[in-house]
């Protein structure tokens, strides 16, 4: 029997957390409810929380906050729940490891379709195939995409959850060139309607943190006028 997918709101609304806990309810989910940050960190660590609905106006610690210290230790789908809707909130938001940002009023149908969507791509990489729970490694880099982990050198780096999921693409098609649109579509799940520079911003991110000479990287590869790959071998090689 499959394990229930269990959904943690934190909201100090009590109306807020009670609407969607009804259709998430109705959709099948186990469902855990937290009225500030603290009591969410504490239920995250009791239980296995699969995807969080978070909202960032709290009193005590706020969302963000909240935000910062799951992604420590945790990579499951957070989606930011707020009343503001200017966009450097959003940006905020995402650049400390949101998912996904829904403003207030919502409807909850959509919430739940993002619900969705998150967790139909988070379980990609957490789902039951073999090679998915194999390590991946290339040059001195090493992914554990069951556990979202990675290590270089032997030691612990933390990747946000989207540069997670770009290296993982790319180092299980070592060689392969992906295209930054497709790149996009695969991590995001949406297409990319115009051209923009992030997936350049994340890729020079990512090798900030895994490469041993960011500006020659030898794992994270640029294929000029194409795309990117991962190295095709485990020794260091030199960008194109």
């Amino acid at each position: 029997m499959e394990m229930q997918t269990t959904v943690l709101i934190v909201d100090d609304e009590p109306d807020i957390r009670e609407l969607i806990r009804l259709y998430l309810t109705n959709e099948g989910y186990h469902v855990l409810e937290a009225a500030d940050g603290r009591e969410a960190l504490e239920l995250t660590r009791q239980h296995t929380v699969d995807l969080m609905i978070l909202d960032v106006m709290m009193p005590g610690m706020e969302g963000m906050e909240v935000c910062v210290r799951i992604r420590k230790t945790q990579w499951m789908p957070i989606i930011m729940l707020t009343a503001k809707t200017g966009d450097l909130d959003k940006i905020q938001g995402l650049a400390v490891g949101a998912d996904d940002y829904v403003t207030k009023p919502f409807n909850p149908l959509e919430l739940v379709a993002r619900v969705k969507s998150q967790l139909r791509r988070y379980k990609q990489y957490t789902n039951a195939a073999p090679v998915q729970k194999n390590l991946l490694s290339i040059g001195g880099v090493t992914l554990h995409p069951e556990k979202r982990q990675v290590w270089v050198h032997g030691q612990p780096v933390h990747l946000t959850p989207r540069e997670f999921d770009i290296v993982a693409l790319l180092f299980r098609h070592p060689g392969v060139v992906f295209p930054s649109e497709e790149i996009y579509e695969r991590v995001w799940g949406e297409p990319m309607l115009t051209s923009n520079n992030t997936i350049m911003v994340h890729i020079r991110k990512i090798r900030e943190k895994i490469e041993d000479d960011p500006k020659n990287p030898a794992i994270v590869l640029t294929v000029w006028g194409v795309g990117y790959k991962a190295a095709a071998h485990s020794h260091p090689g030199r960008d194109e």
